[in-house]
């Protein structure tokens, strides 16, 4: 596999990554920075790929305990390297794992109730509405098998202690999806949109829910990535170079 290395966060980070198929881009960062963790909590990532939204949580906060868990062998050993090459792999390990079988998640010491924080960033493309990539792995990073976000959302559930709780990033168009697959576990969810531009319709949304809480939903200012002119907003730069945090992330 040809990699490249590639800083992001303004350089806090250098992610090494595949030179084809899926690449790290805003989404992984904006899930990092909807992301609230203690230090001394045990953080797991699902689907995490090269490793960027659990490095730059695991960066932000201090003896925080990351897993990043990733079905895909060489991209697991990819995150191992950036765990090592960013000075975090005291905190962060990497373990080559489906995230959908529990019993597979305990074999590798991560066991039912014991995680503070699940984040994700599932495949999430229909693949009856978008066009499917020939690259088997942009494929499997991209597009989302039927059922996928209930059986994800569920494994987060079982991984998360009481009170614990799960952030991810989905499409903006499927948030009744999200909500009705976060119902059977999780309350207190919060909404934050994302939208390309000034006056758009957004495109992402993050979303924090608490495990075994009473239902309600409290929604956020979107934050828009890009101004008329075309170039990034300064709350746009101060999360995805700056290192800044959303306000999901400062809910007590």
């Amino acid at each position: 596999m040809q990699t490249t290395d590639d800083a992001v966060l303004g350089g806090r980070l250098t992610l090494r990554q595949p030179l084809k198929g899926h690449r790290v881009g805003h989404d992984a960062i904006l899930l990092a920075a909807a992301t609230g963790a203690r230090a001394g909590e045990q953080a797991v990532e699902f689907g995490a790929g090269v490793g960027a939204a659990g490095l730059a949580l695991a960066q932000r906060v201090p003896d925080l305990r990351v897993t990043l868990a990733e079905i895909d062998g060489e991209l697991c050993a990819l995150a191992a390297h950036n765990a090592e090459a960013n000075g975090l792999a005291a905190r962060v390990r990497a373990v080559a794992v489906d995230v959908e079988d529990q019993a597979a998640l305990a074999a590798v010491g991560l066991r039912p109730g014991e995680a503070g924080r699940v984040l994700m960033n599932p495949p999430f493309n229909d693949p009856a509405r978008h066009n499917v990539s020939p690259d088997a792995r942009r494929q499997r990073a991209h597009v989302a098998p039927p059922g996928l976000l209930p059986r994800w959302v569920a494994s987060a559930a079982a991984l998360l202690k009481a009170q614990g709780v799960l952030t991810l990033i989905w499409r903006a168009d499927a948030l009744d999806d999200v909500l009705a697959a976060l119902t059977p576990a999780f309350g207190a969810a919060a909404v934050l949109p994302v939208l390309p531009r000034e006056g758009a319709e957004p495109i992402r949304i993050l979303v924090r829910a608490v495990k075994g809480v009473a239902p309600g939903r409290r929604d956020y200012a979107p934050l828009v990535l890009n101004a008329a002119s075309g170039r990034p907003t300064a709350a746009a730069e101060a999360i995805l170079r700056g290192g800044d945090v959303l306000p999901l992330a400062t809910i007590a």
